[in-house]
């Protein structure tokens, strides 16, 4: 028997899976041929890539897009009817703050310096080698999950610090700050007893362990 032809070992799985995409790119361009190189440079890549010929398209996807949104935009800066520049600023009116990079000729490059001054992460002129172009979206799509990691992370610090009673909250101040139980029991009036069980509520709560851990996620 042809070796090509033999049945694969059970438990083998002669077809690989596809890897997940490694991010989503929010491509703008409003030149067909553009569009579709690009999409497909990304594709290969294993890109998720979301193309839109036109800054209204793009707008109206996002509009429709769950938040927190994941993805960075690559953008052309010279487009009809609206430009990359104006796409961005539509962006930042969302609140939105995923990175933005920009495609841009040559002429177009004073009005990349004055984006990036608003906030664009960078600008990639025309014409652009594909590696380099890739390589720069990749670092955007790694500045972007750290972010969102971040935003996250506050997130669940401000829902457990929100968990906290008033009088929890007052016994996590002084816990942070060092102060001792019967320091902390004169200052409020109460028992030793009342100021342990307090202080076992807010490190549970917190889901830390010191008052070290606890001065550490105030300063956060």
């Amino acid at each position: 028997m042809n070796l090509t032809e033999q049945t694969p070992a059970p438990g083998i799985d002669p077809a690989p899976v596809p890897a997940a995409p490694a991010g989503i790119v929010y491509l703008l361009d409003d030149e067909a041929a553009v569009l579709d190189a690009l999409s497909f440079l990304l594709g290969s890549r294993g890109l998720d890539v979301r193309a839109h010929a036109s800054g209204p398209s793009l707008l109206a996807s996002i509009d429709d897009t769950p938040r927190p949104l994941a993805g960075v935009f690559l953008l052309d800066i010279r487009m009809e009817p609206m430009s990359g520049l104006r796409v961005h600023e539509e962006l930042m009116a969302r609140k939105l703050r995923n990175p933005v990079l920009f495609l841009s000729g040559h002429g177009d490059i004073p009005m990349a310096v004055e984006a990036l001054k608003k906030g664009a992460f960078d600008f990639l002129e025309k014409p652009y080698g594909d590696n380099a172009l890739v390589d720069r979206v990749e670092q955007a799509l790694a500045v972007d999950a750290a972010m969102r990691h971040s935003h996250a992370r506050d997130d669940e610090r401000q829902a457990r610090l929100s968990s906290l009673t008033e009088r929890e909250h007052e016994v996590m101040q002084r816990v942070a700050a060092g102060k001792l139980n019967k320091v902390i029991a004169d200052e409020l009036h109460v028992s030793v007893r009342t100021v342990e069980v307090h202080r076992a509520r807010v490190f549970a709560k917190l889901g830390v362990r010191s008052a070290a851990e606890v001065a550490t996620l105030l300063a956060g």
